[in-house]
């Protein structure tokens, strides 16, 4: 009867998870939903394949040709391999990391992307973004918000987006010398307008 108790009271008043153990999970978690199918990308082609990740991941796409964002994995277009082309990405609290990024390659029509409290965006994402050539030739609008991994190094790298015309950046608590930086990016890109919200 005793051990019957002992169990009991086990079950009623179980002991909190540990935060570590927690974050542990879902950080492993969001590495899987990012890991790069290369066999999918070749089957369905490279728009399809990236629209895929980037809604299991919890980000919204927008078409070539379509007013509507798109969030629900079950309610993607389907149609003959190439019809679709993202072009836009709205990232805002989604859990895409640099693992993932190899999706972006194969994207030749991609104009806007926005990173909005991304917990998992760092430099190395935006260094392998602005590196993609694809990027370069197509973004043209690009927002990074209250990402606190992204430092300075990470938003001058974004000098090689040749044709980016826009950049909102706010709340990047990891930049921390924002006249600096933002004038070196300017210098590499005259006609690019910056807005900044950096406190």
């Amino acid at each position: 009867m005793r051990v019957l108790t002992r169990v009991t009271g086990c079950v009623l008043h179980p002991r909190p998870a540990a935060p570590r153990s927690s974050r542990g999970f879902w950080g492993w978690l969001n590495a899987v939903f990012n890991k790069v199918d290369y066999e999918r990308i070749k089957s369905v082609g490279p728009d399809r394949a990236a629209a895929e990740w980037l809604l299991r991941c919890g980000a919204k796409v927008r078409f070539r040709g379509f007013d509507r964002w798109q969030h629900d994995y079950n309610g993607l277009p389907t149609g003959p391999l190439g019809r679709y082309h993202i072009q836009a990405i709205d990232a805002t609290e989604s859990c895409i990391m640099y693992r993932g990024f190899d999706y972006l390659n194969g994207l030749e029509h991609v104009e806007e992307i926005k990173l909005n409290k991304c917990i998992y965006i760092e430099d190395a994402c935006l260094e392998c973004l602005s590196q993609t050539e694809n990027m370069q030739a197509s973004l043209r609008t690009m927002e990074v918000i209250s990402c606190g991994n992204v430092s300075d190094k990470g938003i001058i790298a974004l000098h090689h987006l040749k044709n980016l015309e826009y950049l909102f950046l706010s709340d990047l608590p990891g930049v921390k010398e924002k006249e600096i930086t933002t004038g070196r990016l300017q210098t590499a890109l005259p006609k690019l307008s910056i807005e900044l919200d950096l406190g």
